[in-house]
């Protein structure tokens, strides 16, 4: 597919801080109350005392302990599974040894790829040494600890990089530390103090990640959680503090995904995130014997499910918000958390688990932490994903998909939301559309954010006038929405599902009036899956006296030619008809987006971008609808 092709561009996934704005005046009844919502606090009995009563007398302490160890050897030799996965470890083990220690190599303003190839690392080299006890493998460890508790720091002014590594040495030290040198515990040991927790201090001031509502939340906590497990013999006063303040910041984040499972920031990020929450479940289970309520947190197990319907079947996600297009090809370590907690094989990736190790590649880095989850896992009972799905909250998205032996691959996926949510961009009332194994409409996906940032673009402002918005990926004129006045969105309007029907044919409604702040007195947009190969689009809307054009849009990367009333798109010998069913004498116009508009937009091969304009006097009455079919041509 010349599309499939197109999207096929390694993406970088270091992550921006996005800090949401405030809810305006003005703002959905609904979404007013879902941010007023109670949060709903972990326990948090964490104190001086409960450490020296509560914590695990003696390593391991993270993610292993030695019942669970125990449990890991057996696994090993009577498990298909998690043989073949530790098969794959040993490779990338040997792989690294052969590896150039790591250097202080800033990247822009992060120093986050070493800090994730440290935790790689780690995570690899101490489950071998854990398990096979090679003193080759033993002295790597040691030599890769001393090279980044070397370093000046860990980068703190960007507090992921500090948290990665942290995680990264505190394994290691968990895990091995016993049959390291004593200067080398020694060492880490002060770095996880100097360089990993007490920079999360700064003075009569608390970092935004503590009590914030996205990913740095997940990674920054979990990667103090850890950091003050293991210091927690050496000082106990600031690993209790630290802890008790993570375990009370850390709702902030759960809650967003409330309430059905969405996470907000999409697949990718989902992934990023919900890694850290589950480690760091999996860390407080196995040093305290309770994670204090991360996995049972409302909406949380849910969250599997969306990772899955997030899948096309194509095998691309449905990529809204930074989201990269794939999630590769290798089994979802975190999703097998899931399973492991659930009992639910529906979330063990058990082929892409017993493909041959020597194609799976470089491994998560957090692999030495799965490999544990996997031997944790015994079936309970399997459930079904749903055939139509709605996640409320910060940025809905409904999703409806043939069944699994649907011939067509039937994949539809539609959003509302804002722009400010975290990683947002102008994509409310958009969608995509998958049939024939052909991904038709199509979001445009991430860009690799360091390539973007050096050329001095501020990326991370999401005010109406930020540059963010300039650029295709992340404005509404690069996705399938409407337009008005060929203005921009705004980006603080909040476009809520409004109605949801299941069934053979479901449907669901989009109040968008939000998002045209006035330009618009109303607009909604009903999607309906009318059969397993076509899918409605029906705008409707009421014009404002400042209206003067609506723009319906939809991208793609298919070939299109134009017909009576609508269009042809072809794509890898297959063909998808365009229909405009209220409105057939209106043109079409089809605006080519290669070369993009800027420089610095992502180039997708034949990208473009197909219009119906509608001027307001089309509607002497101030109010129309606009119904489009998308249906597969046999």
């Amino acid at each position: 597919m010349k599309s499939t092709i197109a999207l096929l561009i390694a993406l970088s996934f270091i992550v921006g801080l996005l800090v949401p704005n405030e809810i305006q005046a003005g703002q959905t009844a609904f979404h007013a109350k879902a941010l007023a919502r109670d949060t709903v606090k972990l326990e948090n009995p964490i104190s001086v005392k409960y450490l020296k009563t509560k914590l695990r007398n003696t390593a391991p302490r993270l993610v292993l302990t030695p019942a669970i160890e125990k449990n890991l050897k057996k696994k090993i030799t009577s498990d298909a599974v998690v043989k073949n996965y530790y098969n794959a470890i040993k490779l990338n083990a040997q792989q690294i040894q052969q590896a150039p220690l790591l250097t202080r190599q800033m990247e822009g303003r992060r120093l986050l790829a070493v800090s994730r190839e440290m935790l790689y690392r780690m995570n690899i080299l101490s489950i071998v040494y854990r398990l096979d006890k090679d003193p080759a493998v033993l002295k790597r460890i040691d030599d890769e600890i001393k090279a980044v508790c070397n370093f000046s720091d860990w980068n703190p002014s960007h507090y992921l990089d500090v948290a990665e590594m942290s995680l990264a040495v505190a394994i290691a030290i968990d895990w091995v530390g016993h049959a390291l040198p004593a200067p080398t515990v020694d060492i880490a040991i002060r770095s996880l103090i100097e360089k990993g927790i007490k920079p999360s201090y700064p003075q009569n001031n608390v970092p935004g990640w503590v009590n914030g509502t996205n990913n740095w939340n997940q990674v920054c906590n979990g990667g103090m959680i850890a950091a003050a497990i293991v210091v927690a013999d050496k000082d106990p006063e600031l690993a209790a503090a630290t802890i008790r303040r993570s375990l009370n910041g850390m709702p902030n984040a759960l809650m967003q995904y409330g309430p059905d499972g969405l996470y907000p920031e999409g697949a990718t990020y989902w992934g990023y995130g919900t890694s850290f929450s589950v480690i760091t479940s999996s860390m407080l289970e196995s040093a305290f014997g309770k994670d204090f309520g991360i996995a049972q947190y409302p909406a949380f197990i849910e969250s599997a499910d969306f990772r899955l319907l997030s899948v096309a079947p194509s095998g691309w996600y449905y990529n809204f918000a930074d989201c990269g297009d794939s999630g590769g090809t290798t089994g979802d370590i975190t999703l097998a958390w899931f399973a492991k907690q659930t009992g639910n094989p529906l979330y063990l990736e058990r082929d892409k688990f017993l493909q041959s190790p020597n194609t799976m590649g470089k491994l998560p880095r957090l692999a030495g932490a799965g490999l544990v989850w996997l031997s944790q896992f015994e079936v309970k009972n399997e459930t079904q994903l749903p055939l139509a799905w709605k996640g409320d909250g910060e940025n809905p998205v409904v999703i409806f998909r043939g069944e699994s032996s649907d011939p067509r691959g039937y994949y539809f996926g539609g959003k509302g939301g804002r722009a400010t949510v975290s990683h947002g961009n102008m994509d409310a009332g958009s969608f995509i559309f998958e049939l024939d194994g052909v991904r038709w409409v199509i979001d445009p996906g991430n860009q690799n954010y360091h390539d973007i940032e050096k050329t001095g673009f501020n990326l991370w402002g999401n005010c109406q006038s930020c540059q963010r918005w300039t650029l295709l990926t992340k404005n509404n004129y690069g996705h399938s929405t409407l337009t008005v006045n060929n203005a921009l969105h705004v980006n603080n309007g909040f476009a809520s599902i409004a109605d949801f029907k299941e069934g053979e044919r479901p449907e669901a409604t989009i109040d968008m009036t939000a998002i045209f702040g006035g330009l618009l007195k109303s607009a909604s947009r009903r999607f309906l899956k009318e059969n397993n190969h076509s899918i409605l689009i029906e705008d409707k809307f009421q014009l404002s006296d400042s209206t003067e054009n609506i723009t319906w849009q939809l991208i793609t990367a298919a070939d299109v030619q134009l017909t009576k009333g609508g269009a042809i798109l072809e794509q890898s010998g297959k063909k998808l008809k365009l229909e405009n069913l209220t409105h057939p004498d209106l043109f079409i116009s089809i605006i080519s987006l290669d070369p993009p508009p800027l420089a610095l937009d992502r180039k997708i091969e034949g990208l473009k971008r197909i219009e119906i304009r509608m001027p307001a006097y089309l509607f002497a009455q101030k109010e129309g609808n606009l119904t489009v079919r998308l249906s597969g041509v046999e």
